[in-house]
């Protein structure tokens, strides 16, 4: 049986790398946030950890939103926003950044689901590269491991969670440049 799960969308950054607002660039005639949300199971509350913004129709009976404290303090103190929003067993961590987000997570969930021993199914970029912020993890062993100020503190933090590498077999992109837009 697939556990209850909610997925925290992070889209509070500041985009310095793209120039402009990267989650509003749009992909195929449509902003890559709305690409990300509407990719999510449909089952799953989704928690955009984001000023209030537009969302799909498709999602927005789903979505509520959080802030980061203090605005702009990175992933993990979005992470610890959206955290408290949470009341499901599982939670995803997804970059709004990333348009297929939604279509690896319930991999993610399944390799945690199939290893108690760990807290956590961690994508990997194919080069055992762990993605901390495209991740599934135990709500409980999540909460523990977020440092009391977690602000401009490295996701990778989360890292020293038991975790598992996924590594899928499809192309997981986020854009972070103009020229990854284009690809």
């Amino acid at each position: 049986m697939q556990p209850d799960v909610t997925v925290l969308v992070l889209a509070g950054g500041s985009s310095r790398r793209f120039g402009s607002d990267k989650l509003a660039a749009l992909l195929d005639g449509r902003p890559v946030l709305d690409h990300c949300l509407s990719g999510m199971p449909v089952s799953w509350p989704l928690v955009l950890v984001s000023p209030p913004r537009m969302v799909p129709s498709e999602v927005e009976g789903r979505v509520r939103f959080v802030r980061e404290s203090p605005p702009g303090g990175g992933p993990l103190a979005g992470i610890a926003a959206g955290l408290a929003l949470v009341t499901t067993d599982v939670v995803c961590v997804a970059p709004g950044d990333s348009p297929r987000a939604g279509e690896v997570l319930p991999t993610l969930v399944a390799a945690l689901e199939g290893d108690p021993t760990v807290s956590a199914a961690v994508l990997s970029d194919g080069e055992a590269r762990a993605n901390p912020v495209l991740a599934a993890y135990r709500t409980k062993d999540l909460r523990e491991a977020i440092p009391d100020a977690p602000e401009n503190l490295p996701a990778r933090t989360l890292l020293t969670l038991p975790h598992v590498l996924v590594q899928p077999d499809f192309d997981v992109p986020d854009i972070d440049t103009p020229e990854d837009l284009q690809r």
